[in-house]
């Protein structure tokens, strides 16, 4: 396999399924029986786990250019019927779990502030939307958003921490008594 030696092995591993999966993309109404389909999903999982683990790969990849050059219709069927189930789940608007499309059309006309149910798609950017331009600034940051660097005296910092566990949800005496329970927990009475 091309690019995928060394590194990450999950990205190994991912790049592996994604070219296997574009190439033994059948689906179960394609076999005459669940038993063929479970046979057939079987037998790519070993090819894949192979593949990731380097074994017996210049047989694995024989048979896979023999089956692409045998199936070669079937493949592109298939990537085009997944690229035209793609196209329609896309022009049908927000995914709702209740195939509820009326109400997925309704909020999104309602625009980006509408409150979205758990268990909705909610899209991260509403559309039309400018994207961000520049780097937000890490929070806990000594630099301002243009890159300067903001001068805090030890007062400041003290209170910026503070407000920061807060918002956490600590506070300063939940520190302290877990620092005192920390520290008398390692002491022994003999």
């Amino acid at each position: 396999m091309v690019g995928t030696s060394g590194g990450n092995p999950f990205t190994k591993e991912m790049a592996i399924r994604k070219r296997i999966g574009n190439i033994y993309n059948k689906r179960e109404e394609d076999f005459p029986s669940l038993r063929d389909y479970n046979d057939y999903l079987e037998e790519v999982e070993n090819m894949i786990c192979e593949l990731i683990e380097g074994i017996n790969v210049p047989a694995i990849e024989a048979k896979i250019a023999q089956y692409q050059k045998e199936n070669a219709e079937q493949i592109m069927i298939s990537q085009a019927r997944k690229a035209e189930e793609l196209a329609a789940a896309l022009s049908k608007g927000p995914f709702r779990p209740d195939g509820d499309t009326a109400a997925a059309q309704r909020s999104s006309e309602a625009g980006p502030s509408t409150v979205v149910q758990q268990g909705q798609y909610a899209p991260a950017i509403a559309i039309g939307q400018p994207r961000p331009t520049q780097q937000p600034v890490p929070i806990g940051s000594t630099h301002d958003m243009f890159g300067f660097e903001i001068e805090e005296d030890d007062e400041k910092l003290r209170e910026r921490t503070e407000r920061a566990a807060r918002a956490g949800g600590w506070t300063v005496e939940i520190s302290r008594k877990r620092a005192l329970e920390e520290a008398f927990a390692t002491l022994w009475v003999v």
